[in-house]
Parts: structure tokens; sequence; C-alpha cells
């Protein structure tokens, strides 16, 4: 950690004094197009964004080719840089954002936007997509619908398990969620038929940004895996359970997830998280230990975040309500764990990658990451404060994540808003 942690730094830019998610001490980078004009690369910084592009002759020069690579329509070339090149822009981006060193009028002139008043876009162009199953909570609670007697299978504890999923369908945060059609065989019917999906689902997950990749064959070793990573978003795996059910059988997902993800458009870089860093969470006795490749010391003294993680609904008729409130210290796997295993068989991973979490639940009920296991696999229906009930998604239904970094002595910071609205499926 260093000066830009200082939880007595205030900003020239008022609205990120007191700011629940873009205080200075976070300076998150994204993509974003102001009014009329072109995507660009920016950072948030209260109800603001600052245009790197703008900014760069009030920069160091030695600073300006870094920040010229964030300044980009896509952070892929600036997540490349890799730590050192992130954290010295971010010093003098605190810097120059800092309360007294204000620039003269003149030189601020398009230097901010209202955030309000701006397109966010996806931050990066992703070339490969891969969604974990990191939080055990959530594959527990949901093999207990379908194994009552051993909801984990038995590889669960030892390989941090995954699949791709399709870049494609990755959208920013606020883009309409289009129910999908697909085949459907509920347990009721003889013979699948093709439609709407009926059970609609959202998953709470943290979005892990990959920076500097590796060669074909070349693995990341698990003491440098976190270095590896750019930055965080919020992740909603958007999911289609009726169809799940029937076309997973015997592999994974496909058309069940392939439709929509939504993210925050805002990259939390590992920087700003620094203060909220915390030892992995023990593991329960009788758990086997991670195999070597996966076992570091640092990386399980501090490899985890305590960031608390929110889903809210807002229906047509009220909201938005609480759902859940949970916390990434509850996945079961780190994120480093994450980077390394996947590269160990010599996948090379790109700047610009993204990785999901897995769903993100809690041990009690009011942390469940899904509507899956907050209903029970739909078994009983969750009440809203204004009386409806809900056993999976209607259209018309937002689904609204925040999360929050917070611990005494610090200025909170948090991601800003992962949103979607259900629109109904085609035809």
């Amino acid at each position: 950690m260093d000066a830009t942690h200082d939880p007595k730094l205030t900003s020239w830019v008022a609205s990120a004094n007191g700011h629940p998610d873009f205080p200075i001490q976070n300076l998150p980078h994204g993509v974003f197009s102001p009014p009329g004009g072109g995507k660009r690369g920016g950072v948030a910084i209260g109800n603001s964004i600052l245009d790197l592009g703008a900014a760069l002759p009030l920069l160091p020069a030695a600073l300006r080719p870094v920040a010229e690579a964030a300044a980009q329509p896509t952070l892929n070339d600036f997540f490349a840089l890799g730590a050192e090149a992130r954290q010295a822009l971010r010093a003098g981006l605190s810097a120059l954002l800092a309360a007294g060193n204000r620039a003269p009028p003149a030189a601020l002139a398009g230097l901010l936007h209202e955030a309000a008043a701006c397109t966010m876009h996806v931050p990066c162009a992703i070339g490969d997509y891969t969604d974990f199953f990191a939080g055990i909570h959530h594959a527990r609670n949901g093999g207990k619908l379908f194994r009552p007697e051993n909801p984990l299978l038995p590889n669960y504890k030892y390989v941090p398990v995954a699949y791709h999923g399709r870049a494609s369908s990755v959208r920013v945060s606020g883009t309409p969620v289009i129910r999908p059609n697909g085949q459907r065989k509920p347990g009721n019917e003889t013979v699948p038929s093709f439609g709407p999906c009926r059970l609609l689902d959202y998953e709470m997950e943290f979005g892990v940004w990959i920076g500097p990749g590796n060669a074909p064959g070349a693995p990341i070793p698990i003491g440098q895996a976190a270095s590896h990573i750019a930055g965080y978003c919020l992740l909603n795996d958007w999911s289609a359970r009726d169809i799940q059910g029937w076309e997973s059988q015997p592999l994974g997902p496909f058309l069940a997830k392939n439709f929509h993800t939504s993210v925050s458009p805002w990259v939390v870089t590992p920087e700003a998280l620094e203060p909220f860093r915390i030892a992995q969470e023990a593991r329960p006795e009788g758990d086997p230990a991670p195999l070597d490749y996966l076992l570091d010391a640092r990386d399980q003294a501090q490899g985890a975040l305590n960031l608390d993680v929110e889903v809210q609904l807002q229906t047509s008729q009220g909201g938005p309500f609480r759902l859940s409130l949970s916390n990434t210290r509850h996945l079961y796997w780190t994120f480093a764990q994450m980077v390394a295993h996947h590269a160990s068989g010599g996948c090379n991973l790109n700047p610009g990658d993204l990785f999901g979490s897995g769903t993100i639940s809690s041990p009690t009920e009011d942390g469940f990451g899904a509507l899956l296991e907050i209903t029970y696999g739909g078994r009983q229906p969750v009440t809203l404060p204004n009386g409806e009930e809900r056993r999976f998604l209607e259209d018309g239904d937002t689904v609204i994540f925040n999360a929050r970094a917070a611990l005494p002595g610090w200025v909170s910071i948090g991601f800003g808003e992962c949103r979607g609205t259900v629109r109904p499926a085609p035809g």
C-alpha cells in the first residue's frame, strides 16, 4: 500500500469525497463515450469520468505512454503492460486529482465528463471467457437438489472446476436481457419441447480481467498468478435452468448460459483493493490440501478479498428489494488459483480474457447467490416485501448487483452497478 490509499486523501472533484463507489482511493478504469463522442478510456472519479486522452498533457512525460494505452477504445493493450505500469499510472492520476493540485481552468477543458450523461462499454475486446464454480455453498446447495446424499462431486475439493463460456455474449451492465428460447424437458413431460425459458435465473459472480498472459505451453506458477490479474468487476451469469437441466447430460452448460452475461463497466484494480485483502478461509477439517501447483503460502495468507456483494430485484410493481447479501471470502478457491489452474495444462491466457468466479453464496439463506438456491429449485417461492412472489425471474424484472469493500480505518470503495432487465423471448 502507498499514498494512494491514504484515508485522509481527498480530491478537488467534490463529488468524489464521500462517494460510495468512486472516491479518489479507487480510480477504476473503463471505456466510455461522452455525448456526441467516440469510445475512449477513462477513470471514474465521483460522479465524473476523467478522460485519459484529455489528461495526457497534465501527466508527467514518463507516464504518457501508459496513459495513452489506457485511453484507447479497449483496455487490452493497457492490461498487457502489467502491474508496474498500472501502479505508476495510478500514482500519477491520484496526484493529478488530489485536493490542492487542481490545474488552471484552461487546462481542465474536456478533462471531466458527467458520468450520467455518458455511455459505458465492455472494457475489453474479450478473446476468451471462462466461468469457474468456486462458490462451494452454491455448489453444495445446487447439488442437494439433485443428489441430496452426495451434493459435491469427488473432484470439487481438488480441482477449480470451470467451463468455457461464450465471449461474444458478454454485454455491459444495463443491456436488456432477452429471455432465451431452447429445448426444455421437465420431469412431467415425456419428450422435449422448444420455446421460451421458463426458469430464468441470475448468478451473483465476480469477474476477473486478465492482464499479461502466458505463451502456449508455458504454465503460470501459482506464486506469480496474481500478477496476471488486471482487475475485477461484477458479473451476472444469467442462467436458463430448464434448458440447462436437459442439455447438460452429460456435458456442461451450452445454450443455457451462452445467451447473455452481464458485466459492470468499471475495472477495479488489484491496487485499489490492497487494503481489503484477507487470508483464504481455512478448509474444514478433513478437506484435502490443494495440490502443490495450486498452493502458495502468500496466496493463502492474502489471496482472498473481503467484499460484500448484494443482489436486489426491481419488479414492475416495486423495489428494489434485497434478495441476498454475501461476501467474496466464501469462495473455495482464490483468484490466483483459478489463473494457475487455467494455465497449468499449457493454455495461453491473453490480455482482456475474462473469468467468472462462480456464484458467491454464503453458508446462510440470507446470502444465497441465485434464485435456484433461494427457492429450492422453485419449490418454495420467495415473497417480496410488496407481497409479490418469485420462483424464477419474470419478464420486466431487473436484477441489480452491487459490491463494497469496507474496513475500519480505510475509505470504502465500490464497483458501480451491474444490472439487467429481462425482456420477452423473441417470436
